[in-house]
C-alpha cells in the first residue's frame, strides 16, 4: 500500500494511505500502465476474437444460417478495427511501456503524465466504437472504411470515426514519450548502437506512428465533414474523388503493418541470442535493415490499389519487392544466431521458431502480390485475407506471446508453467494453419471476401468448414493460457531476478522491479551489458577497457556519438 503525507498550513502532517484501486487508476509508473496495457488489451482481443467466431460459424456452410448481412457487415467491422487498434497496438504498447526504460537503464518515462493520458484513452476509444450497437447499428462499412460505403450509415460509424480519432491521438502521443524516453534517458554509456533491438524496434515504430496516423486523422475527420456538413472530399456528386479515401487510408495503412510488426520483430530478435546461448549475429545489420523497413514503409502504399487505375504500377511493384530485402536479412540473420548454438525448447523459443516460419508464409505471399498480372487475378478474394492473418496473427500474435512468457517473470516474479505454454503453443500453431492456410486455396479459386453467403461450388464448402474449425481450435488455444495466468498469479513469487541468463539490462533489477527500477547499473560496454557482467567483466575489468561515450541525464545535452563497443 503506497503512503502520502499531507500537510496543512498550522496542522501537523499526517500519514494516510490510499486504496490499492486508487493507486492504479492514478498512477504514472510505467510498469503499472504497461500491465494496464496488457490486460485492457487482451480482454479487446477476447472480445474480438468472439466476433471471428461469429464470422467463422456463419461462413462454414453455405447459406445465411445465424447472423443477417448487416450484422455480418458490422461484426467484420468491428473484429477487424478491434484487433488492429484495440488489441495488437495496446499490447505492444504495454510490452514497450514496461520493458523500454527498464532497458536503457531509465527510471520511469519521459512523461508519465501523458503516458497515464495515452492509456486512458484506450479504453475510452473502445467505448466509443462498441457504443455503436447502442445507437442503432455499429460501423459496418469495413475496417478500411472505403468511401463512399462510409459516406452512408447510421450514427455508429460516425462513433467509429471518433473512438479511431480518439485511438490515434493516444498512439501519436505514446509515440512523442518513447522517442524522447529513448533519446534523452539512456544510461551512461547506452549508446544508440548499444541499445537493444527492442529499443531500436519501438523508435522506429514510434517514428512510423508519429508520421503516419496524423494522415489517417485527417482522412477521418474529412470524412466526418462529408457525412454530416456536406464537404464533398470523397462524394463524385460534390466534386469529391472516393480514391482519395484510399491514398489517405493505405497512406496510413501499410506504415501501420510494420507498426504491428516491428515490436514482434524486436521481441523474437531478444529471445533467440538467449535461448541459443550465442550473441546476436549481425547486430549492425538489424539496426540498417528495421530502419530501412521504416523508411520504405512509406513508398508502397499504393500497391493496395493495383486494381483502381490511379496509381503507377511499375514504381509500386518494385518497391513492394524491394522493402523484402530488410526483411529477408532479418531473417538470415535470425537463422545464424540459431545455427550453431545449444538451443533451449522453452515457450518463449517456441513461440519465437513459430513466428519466424509463420511470418515467411505471409511475406511470401504478400511478395506474390507485388506481381501486377497476379494482383488482379486474387484481388479482392480470401488469399488477401489469407495474406493479412498469416502476417498479423502469425507475426503479431506469436511475437505477443513470445513476448509474454519471455518477460512475464520480470513483470511478476513468478514463472508460467512450460508445460501449458507448450500446449497452448502447439494448439495455436495448428489453428492458425488450419484456419488460413485453406483461404490461399478459395482465393485462388475466386472466392470474394467480406461477403456473409457464397456459391456451392466445388471443394469451397469443405476448405470453408475446415477453415472455421481452425479458427475454435484458435480459440481452445487461449484457455490454457488464461489458465496458466490465474494458477501462476496465486502461486508464491518463484521467479529469479535472471531466469533466463539474459543479455540486457531489465534482467539486471528484481523481479518484479521496484518503483525507483534500479539499485545501481551494470557498466555498458557493449549491447550485451548482463553478458559481460556474468562473464568476469567486473566494474574494474570495465574501466580497464576504452570507454565509451559517456551520457548524463540532462536533457539540454547532444546525443553523444554512437559507438558500437
Amino acid at each position: 500500500m503506497a503512503t502520502t503525507t499531507v500537510t496543512h498550513p498550522g496542522t501537523i502532517a499526517y500519514q494516510g494511505r490510499r486504496s490499492w484501486i486508487y493507486e492504479w487508476l492514478t498512477t504514472t509508473d510505467h510498469k503499472k500502465i504497461g500491465k494496464m496495457y496488457i490486460f485492457t488489451s487482451f480482454l479487446f482481443f477476447i472480445a474480438g476474437g468472439i466476433m471471428a467466431l461469429l464470422i467463422r460459424t456463419e461462413l462454414a456452410f453455405p447459406g445465411v444460417q445465424f447472423v443477417d448481412a448487416e450484422t455480418y457487415n458490422q461484426l467484420f467491422t468491428i473484429h477487424g478495427t478491434t484487433m488492429i487498434f484495440l488489441f495488437v497496438m495496446p499490447m505492444f504498447v504495454g510490452l514497450a511501456n514496461f520493458i523500454v526504460p527498464l532497458q536503457i537503464g531509465a527510471a520511469d518515462m519521459a512523461f508519465p503524465r501523458i503516458n497515464a493520458l495515452s492509456f486512458w484513452m484506450i479504453p475510452l476509444g473502445g467505448l466509443l466504437l462498441y457504443s455503436g450497437y447502442a445507437v442503432g447499428g455499429a460501423a459496418n462499412a469495413g475496417w478500411t472504411g472505403y468511401a463512399p460505403l462510409s459516406a452512408q450509415g447510421g450514427a455508429g460509424l460516425d462513433l467509429w470515426l471518433m473512438a479511431l480519432v480518439l485511438l490515434g491521438m493516444s498512439s501519436v502521443l505514446g509515440a512523442i514519450n518513447f522517442m524522447t524516453t529513448i533519446f534523452k534517458m539512456r544510461a551512461p554509456g547506452m549508446t544508440l548502437l548499444r541499445m537493444p533491438l527492442f529499443v531500436w524496434n519501438t523508435l522506429v515504430t514510434s517514428v512510423l506512428l508519429l508520421f503516419a496516423v496524423p494522415v489517417l486523422t485527417a482522412g477521418l475527420m474529412m470524412l466526418f465533414i462529408d457525412r454530416n456538413y456536406g464537404g464533398g472530399f470523397f462524394d463524385p456528386a460534390l466534386g469529391g474523388n472516393p480514391v482519395l479515401w484510399q491514398h489517405v487510408f493505405w497512406f496510413f495503412g501499410h506504415p501501420e503493418v510494420y507498426i504491428l510488426i516491428l515490436p514482434a520483430f524486436g521481441i523474437v530478435t531478444e529471445i533467440l541470442p538467449v535461448f541459443s546461448r550465442k550473441p546476436l549475429f549481425g547486430y549492425k545489420a538489424f539496426v540498417f535493415a528495421t530502419s530501412a523497413i521504416g523508411a520504405l514503409g512509406f513508398s508502397v502504399w499504393a500497391h493496395h490499389m493495383f486494381t483502381t487505375g490511379a496509381v503507377y504500377l511499375p514504381f509500386f511493384s518494385f518497391f513492394t519487392f524491394l522493402i523484402s530485402v530488410p526483411t529477408g536479412i532479418k531473417f538470415f540473420n535470425w537463422l545464424a544466431t540459431m545455427w550453431g548454438g545449444q538451443l533451449r525448447f522453452s515457450t518463449p523459443l517456441l513461440y519465437a521458431l513459430g513466428f519466424i516460419a509463420l511470418f515467411l508464409i505471409g511475406g511470401l505471399d504478400g511478395a506474390f502480390l507485388a506481381v501486377v498480372p497476379f494482383d488482379f487475378h486474387v484481388q479482392d478474394t480470401y488469399w488477401v485475407v489469407s495474406h493479412l492473418h498469416y502476417v498479423l496473427v502469425a507475426g503479431a500474435v506469436f511475437g505477443i506471446f513470445a513476448g509474454l512468457f519471455y518477460w512475464f517473470p520480470k513483470m511478476t516474479g513468478r514463472m508460467l508453467n512450460e508445460r501449458l505454454g507448450k500446449w497452448q503453443f502447439v494448439l495455436l500453431f495448428v489453428g492458425t494453419n488450419l484456419t488460413f492456410f485453406p483461404q490461399h486455396l478459395l482465393g485462388l479459386d475466386g472466392m470474394i471476401r467480406r461477403i456473409v453467403d457464397y456459391a456451392p461450388n466445388p471443394g469451397w464448402p469443405e476448405l470453408n468448414l475446415l477453415s472455421s474449425i481452425g479458427a475454435f481450435v484458435i480459440a481452445l488455444s487461449i484457455l490454457p493460457f488464461i489458465w496458466n495466468v490465474f494458477i501462476t498469479l496465486r502461486g508464491p513469487r518463484n521467479a529469479p531476478d535472471d531466469p533466463w541468463e539474459a543479455n540486457t539490462l531489465e534482467w539486471a533489477t528484481t523481479s518484479p522491479p521496484p518503483s525507483y527500477n534500479f539499485d545501481s547499473l551494470p557498466p555498458i560496454r557493449s549491447e550485451r551489458p548482463l553478458f559481460d557482467l556474468r562473464h568476469g567483466l567486473t566494474p574494474h575489468a570495465a574501466a580497464a577497457l576504452p570507454a565509451g561515450p559517456t551520457e548524463t541525464h540532462d536533457e539540454t545535452r547532444a546525443d553523444a556519438p554512437e559507438g558500437s563497443k
